[in-house]
């Protein structure tokens, strides 16, 4: 939808999974935030992928949310850009 809020999981060019969020990041990542991002991966992710992307989101909520914020959990990459 043009304008609207929107929101993917999707596999990049090398198989990598991709979470496309719009607008800007939260000061707070909320549990509802959480289980909503984790109902959409779920759709594209395996079991191991959807677990591993679990225990990324429950650092990012201890750590906080930042553009350029990097963390690795278990051989995985996650990364937040902003743009």
């Amino acid at each position: 939808m043009h304008g609207g809020p929107a929101t993917a999981v999707v596999r990049g060019p090398a198989g990598e999974s991709v979470v496309l969020l719009s607008g800007e990041l939260p000061q707070v990542l909320t549990e509802d935030a959480v289980s909503a991002l984790l109902d959409l991966a779920a759709a594209i992710l395996d079991a191991d992928e959807l677990k591993l992307f679990h225990t990324c989101l429950r650092t990012l909520r201890t750590d906080g949310l930042r553009a350029g914020r990097r963390i690795e959990v278990d051989g995985a990459v996650l990364t937040l850009y902003e743009g």
